[in-house]
């Protein structure tokens, strides 16, 4: 893919000033999480890759929480001011459901996606993230079991001890059952508080978050997209900055898409700063491939033809939440014959990562998940801190870059209407 095919206004090639808008994935943490994540990763690659970059405080309290980046990298000073757009407190409200809620989720979720044929469709991308949608499942289904055999052991080992001396009778039984239920009630609530360390619960929300509306945005989510967009819009009008990079993340990726295409529908200034998207370690299918996605198949469809912006998809096979190397406009059915978006290429984070870290890292599954906002000890041609606060565009960066060999990009969701039929 050329990216000299797109032209804008402003066709600067070096950046001294850039804005950078974060959308994280479904993640209920405050924004100072990646603000330290940052700080942390990006002193560890300046030192590997032989650069400077510093962080501090935001210039403005105004606006969306944020940090100010300076950094001398390829012999050019650069200033970024990175933001983050946040969604944490939508998703922490659809997080606070009861332990019974919680199953109940898990019984709608999978029957929207196996009886639907979306998981079906999925599992012929990439296993990795099937497996971890199937994870929470798997995962609570356990819980319950252990739950109700603690039940089973509580009420028999009451009764024995009844027995014992000489009690019986149906009170005895439901005394049993009552006490066993309160344990297995008990470790029920023991797992649910655990679960920063199981994560079933967490993911469990995450997946039924899109399965609840079949693929549809939220109210909430929609309102909140549109205060994204003005943000976006907002910047796009300062003369001063050179390029506005938008990052999605995870889920933040189909929102950023969504947000981006109502952007470039409102129109763009007529001199504004080079419009860029970078999505990392995407999850689109899981949203798109449901039946009643019509907006986000649409707006894939509508961002892949726009000459006003400069979409690079990022993910790794070794990333096992993320569908790797899948393009996500044309698995989802929606491809144009004319389409220009994205370059999909791979992090490739077993030649990335020396042996050595790699060894560390390979089995900790949502650590991997954000390794794209991480230090490489062997960095290739991706690297997110001379993406975020280096002195190139993404367009110029990227512009002879070719797609990855290896990845998918024939269509294979079964819904792929963009309006509702």
């Amino acid at each position: 893919m050329n990216l000299d095919r797109v032209e804008t206004k402003s066709e600067r090639r070096r950046v001294n000033r850039r804005r950078v808008f974060y959308i994280p994935g479904y993640d209920p943490i405050h924004p100072r999480r990646y603000r330290e994540l940052y700080r942390k990763e990006s002193v560890a690659q300046a030192d590997i890759s032989g650069y400077q970059i510093g962080l501090t405080a935001k210039k403005t309290k105004a606006g969306p929480y944020g940090w100010h980046v300076q950094a001398e990298i390829e012999g050019a000073e650069v200033v970024s001011d990175v933001e983050v757009l946040v969604w944490s407190d939508i998703v922490r409200d659809s997080m606070e459901s009861s332990i019974p809620a919680t199953y109940l989720q898990l019984v709608q979720t999978a029957w929207t996606y196996i009886a639907t044929g979306t998981l079906r469709r999925l599992m012929r991308l990439r296993k990795g993230p099937v497996i971890a949608a199937l994870y929470p499942v798997g995962m609570l289904i356990a819980q319950a079991l252990l739950a109700m055999l603690l039940v089973w052991g509580v009420a028999r080992a009451v009764i024995q001890i009844a027995g014992l001396v000489s009690l019986s009778g149906s009170l005895v039984q439901l005394a049993g059952l009552v006490l066993g239920a309160g344990a297995g009630g008990a470790l029920l609530r023991w797992f649910k508080k655990m679960d920063g360390k199981f994560f079933a619960y967490y993911l469990m929300h995450d997946y039924a978050y899109s399965a609840a509306s079949r693929g549809a945005n939220s109210p909430e989510l929609e309102a909140r997209m549109a205060e994204f967009t003005a943000m976006i819009a907002s910047a796009m009008k300062d003369d001063s900055l050179d390029e506005v990079l938008v990052v999605g993340h995870s889920s933040g990726a189909h929102v950023a898409v969504s947000v981006l295409s109502d952007l470039i529908r409102q129109g763009l200034p007529a001199q504004h700063p080079q419009l860029s998207f970078l999505s990392l370690g995407q999850v689109v299918p899981m949203v798109s491939f449901l039946p009643d996605a019509y907006r986000l198949r649409a707006d894939l469809r509508f961002l892949s033809l726009r000459a006003e912006l400069v979409w690079v998809d990022v993910t790794a096979p070794g990333d096992g939440c993320a569908f790797a190397l899948c393009d996500p406009v044309s698995v989802s059915g929606v491809a144009p014959q004319d389409k220009r978006w994205p370059l999909v290429f791979s992090a490739a984070f077993t030649q990335t990562l020396s042996p050595e870290r790699w060894a560390q890292l390979r089995w900790r599954f949502f650590r991997l998940h954000f390794q794209y906002l991480c230090a490489f000890d062997q960095p290739g041609d991706y690297d997110y801190f001379r993406i975020t606060a280096g002195p190139m565009t993404l367009k110029e960066r990227y512009k002879d870059r070719k797609p990855s060999q290896s990845r998918i990009d024939v269509a294979v969701s079964k819904f792929t209407s963009e309006v509702p039929v």
